[in-house]
């Protein structure tokens, strides 16, 4: 059970990378929720949500808003994927280019939850901070 869930997350991060809403959507649950920090620099540079809702809701997130703040040479160094049961953890640093020219840089902590193969939850942790010094320049909170 713990890697056919591990291989699961495996492939919704691939999925994600290609950019394929339908595919994407596939991984997940129709009610499925991703939540984030309230006020999170991605949020607030999109205009956006911290509580995405439904597998559609996720999929035209990974493949037409993060493309607008993430423009350019996005990667991800994976620094870990742990499995217990239906649980998966990853750890991962992602790097970019946004659309302001400033370079991101943040470590990222993600907790997905799984019912019957889908993803019912994610769980989104990162330097809050970081992000908002990245995303907007010295931030003053």
């Amino acid at each position: 059970m713990q890697e056919r869930s591990k291989q699961i997350v495996i492939d919704v991060w691939k999925a994600f990378a290609e950019r394929d809403a339908q595919c994407i959507g596939a991984f997940f649950t129709e009610d499925a929720e991703w939540i984030a920090p309230e006020r999170n620099a991605t949020a607030l540079a999109l205009n956006g949500t911290n509580h995405m809702i439904g597998r559609e809701a996720i999929a035209n997130f990974i493949t037409k808003e993060f493309p607008k703040l993430f423009v350019a040479d996005v990667s991800i160094d994976f620094r870990g994927f742990y499995a217990d049961g239906h649980t998966v953890i990853v750890e991962e640093r992602m790097q970019a280019t946004l659309a302001n020219g400033n370079k991101y840089d943040n470590d990222y902590c993600f907790i997905f939850e799984l019912i019957d193969g889908k993803i019912s939850k994610v769980r989104e942790y990162m330097d809050t901070q970081r992000g908002k010094e990245c995303i907007f320049g010295q931030f003053n909170a």
